[in-house]
């Protein structure tokens, strides 16, 4: 259910309920895009039922989801039909446009090109934890996810969030149980991970189905070469790769996690949330913990 997990902290003043917040996204509901639009974005079922709530509530889980619609239209080509058309009116007319006139041109083209051109479409699943203001986002990058709060912002009254920062950072934490071939209680260190040298040279050493507790890695960060990224589990029930950046990626559940679910059928949604979310409610608090907890929000 989720593949990638970046955290937020909501602020104590927002007090919506379920019914006030699924008021607010209906006004902002996902459109496709224009024949003229390059980008659309709006929220969708969650349970993927035509029609449905925007907001799905289970066992006190709020799950939200945003849609975002691109139409793909490359530079290379906007700017090679612009040369051609430079090239006919420089013979036509005996001149050559100037930079003004041809960014002109390449609007003019872009609108022509833009209904011809494949949209894309992708999603991010949102998950808020009320009782712990805790908001996760499931996105690859940190610029989807800082969107979706922005989104969020404009979509709910009174909606304010915070990513989480820790009182340890994730890259010295790393380096700290690639050293001390110890990982954090409750988690143990898998056969990946990513180093990367802080000097001018920005060396990168990558490790794939590669054991860690070896020399040559330690060497590596006794070096200075930082972790950027590190494969772990937790608890043996979710596997998942910790950035410096304090993101989650490749995020997965492990054999007999959801072998609740998989025995009812008819309910898929509604268990799967529900077991999602509960042991993310207990991984990411202890991810938290293991990094010395969160900074102080001024």
């Amino acid at each position: 259910m989720f593949k990638n997990i970046i955290m937020y902290r909501i602020d104590t003043a927002w007090t919506s309920t379920a019914t006030q917040v699924e008021d607010s996204l209906q006004a902002g509901r996902f459109v496709e895009c224009g024949a003229s639009q390059e980008k659309s974005f709006g929220w969708i079922e969650p349970r993927g039922v035509a029609n449905g709530p925007l907001l799905e509530a289970v066992a006190g889980q709020w799950i939200i989801k945003l849609m975002v619609e691109t139409r793909a239209l490359p530079a290379s080509v906007v700017n090679r039909k612009a040369q051609e058309r430079v090239a006919q009116i420089e013979a036509s007319t005996g001149r050559k446009p100037g930079k003004k006139e041809t960014r002109d041109l390449k609007d003019d083209i872009r609108l022509e090109l833009l209904p011809m051109a494949f949209t894309k479409q992708s999603s991010s699943l949102i998950w808020i934890d009320r009782e712990a203001r805790m908001l996760v986002i499931d996105a690859a990058s940190q610029a989807r996810a800082d969107e979706v709060v922005t989104l969020l912002v404009q979509a709910l009254p009174g909606f304010a969030a915070a990513l989480i920062n820790t009182q340890t950072s994730p890259a010295a934490a790393m380096a700290e149980w690639l050293l001390s071939q110890e990982a954090p209680a409750g988690f143990s260190v898998d056969r990946e991970c990513e180093l990367k040298a802080a000097d001018e040279s920005k060396a990168v050493v990558r490790y794939a189905r590669h054991r860690l507790d070896t020399e040559e890695v330690q060497q590596h960060v006794r070096e200075g070469k930082m972790p950027t990224r590190l494969a772990m589990t937790w608890a043996e029930r979710v596997s998942f790769m910790l950035t410096e950046g304090l993101q989650l990626k490749k995020l997965a559940f492990l054999d007999g996690v959801f072998e609740t679910a998989a025995k009812n059928k008819d309910d898929n949604f509604d268990a799967d949330v529900a077991i999602a979310t509960g042991e993310l409610q207990k991984l990411l608090p202890d991810v938290l913990e293991a990094l010395s907890g969160e900074m102080p929000v001024d």
